[in-house]
């Protein structure tokens, strides 16, 4: 077993008795901590399954992984460097000096 699914496992049941310790004694905090320790063991389990399966793809078809991580960097590069261009990042122009006309 991963080492990163047992820990979401463990954190997924300790949160579960955090939980019930919480509706128990009736603390709204305890609750809470309990769901949001649930729910980051089941994100951690997730994160496993998900690196488990893409390394078993990328040993069965290593061109198709090199080509998914190629695209994948590509969006992230055009993600960035538009991130650059908004208007309020430009430095601002500078005035001119005054037009003064005498008379």
């Amino acid at each position: 077993m991963d080492t990163n699914k047992m820990q979401g496992a463990v954190e997924d049941a300790t949160g579960k008795v955090q939980q019930a310790v919480g509706d128990v004694l009736e603390e709204a905090s305890t609750q809470l901590s309990g769901e949001v320790r649930d729910l980051s063991g089941k994100a951690q389990k997730l994160y496993a399954d998900a690196a488990s399966v893409l390394r078993d793809q990328a040993v069965e078809s290593p061109l198709a992984a090199v080509g998914i991580a190629a695209l994948v960097g590509f969006l992230i590069g055009v993600a960035w460097s538009s991130a650059g261009e908004r208007s309020y990042d430009r430095p601002a122009r500078r005035p001119g000096p005054p037009n003064r006309t005498t008379c």
